[in-house]
């Protein structure tokens, strides 16, 4: 497993957040209506996403600070996917403002942190703590960046952030599969332990987008299995970011 220090993530956190923000300044309310890389979603659909997490990634950790814990999103994933739906239709200048509020309440409360003990403050998310927080709000902005379609896709992730999501999304690859992930360049890796043995090699951003269900930029993945060519295998949904019930 690829580790991350507190500092290095707050830093790419700060590193994610102007991206985005520089990003969302390019949008026209034209280009705001038009798809995103989501099926089904706009620009603003994405950027209304965006706000929302932010938002409730905040809100986790100043109920941390308090010695509480709060579900997520107001009123669960009903209450997301309202706030989502009734967003989308804004401006580009609304959006703007409201991705700039939630960027800035959410690293305001990352950066409020108490060296290591805040990180290991429990929250609601995954039933885990604010570090785990922290790396989910990572893969948002990151990810949906490369979605917005604004120039900026997986081929720009760093070799940092794709060896993440190869720990994180390794949770998608089914009991009997064992995939052998060869980067170009990189050590392999070898996610799952199942009978079915699958080669995926190409650029490491391209195998990321791949496991987070995006479509690779720079078109460089095969898939082999006991040297003969094969189809990419199919991935597991993505991994919850609720507890599972007990």
């Amino acid at each position: 497993m690829t580790e991350i220090t507190t500092s290095a993530l707050l830093a790419e956190l700060h590193k994610a957040a102007d991206v985005v923000a520089a990003a969302a300044t390019k949008f026209t309310d034209e280009d705001v209506k038009a798809p995103s890389a989501l099926p089904g979603w706009t620009r603003g659909h994405v950027l209304a996403h965006l706000d929302g997490i932010t938002n409730a990634m905040a809100r986790q950790l100043e109920y941390a600070a308090r010695g509480h814990t709060v579900e997520l999103y107001d009123g669960g994933q009903d209450g997301r996917n309202k706030a989502i739906g009734m967003a989308a239709g804004h401006s580009a200048d609304v959006h703007r403002a409201d991705l700039d509020a939630g960027l800035e309440r959410a690293l305001n409360a990352f950066d409020s942190l108490e060296a290591d003990s805040g990180w290991r403050t429990p929250i609601a998310y995954r039933g885990g703590v604010v570090l785990d927080g922290g790396l989910a709000l990572w893969r948002e902005l990151v990810i949906h960046t490369a979605d917005l379609g604004a120039g900026l896709g997986s081929e720009t992730w760093s070799r940092r952030f794709c060896e993440h999501l190869f720990d994180f999304l390794a949770a998608r690859v089914s009991s009997g599969d064992k995939l052998v992930l060869q980067p170009l360049g990189l050590p392999p890796r070898t996610l799952g332990s199942g009978g079915r043995s699958t080669v995926v090699s190409g650029m490491i951003t391209d195998i990321a987008a791949w496991l987070a269900g995006r479509e690779p930029s720079l078109g460089s993945l095969r898939a082999t299995a006991a040297a003969d060519g094969v189809e990419l295998p199919e991935l597991l949904p993505w991994p919850s970011g609720t507890p599972a019930a007990k």
